[in-house]
């Protein structure tokens, strides 16, 4: 399962395309964004819903924006974290390596376009 971090309604925004796009592909997706909404039919959350497991976290929000949710990423113990790009964190990039958590610096729509996902 993938979740996306920054989901919007907003059909112009990366990570809305990234939620169309990784259901396209068929990879599970829990997208949580600021305000409550759909994505095609992907619920967007407000909060992470109860027993969510994930290999893949993806970032779209800005460094500030992440603050509150280190902690509870940091705990989930994903396989793999993908700060997109102008959400790069080196502060926090350095605490999920130290948790044994793959880092990735990379743009997820060019990744799943590249089969590199």
């Amino acid at each position: 399962m993938t979740i996306v971090l920054g989901a919007s309604e907003k059909p112009h925004r990366y990570a809305n395309m990234a939620v169309r796009r990784l259901v396209a592909q068929g990879i599970p997706v829990v997208a949580i964004g600021r305000r409550a909404g759909r994505i095609g039919g992907t619920e967007i959350h407000t909060e992470l819903p109860n027993g969510t497991v994930a290999h893949t976290v993806t970032i779209y929000l800005s460094q500030e924006n992440q603050a509150v949710w280190q902690e509870l990423l940091l705990s989930l113990q994903p396989q793999r974290v993908i700060f997109n790009p102008g959400a790069e964190n080196p502060a926090f990039a350095v605490q999920l390596r130290a948790a044994g958590v793959e880092v990735v610096e990379a743009c997820t729509l060019v990744m799943l376009a590249t089969g590199g996902y």
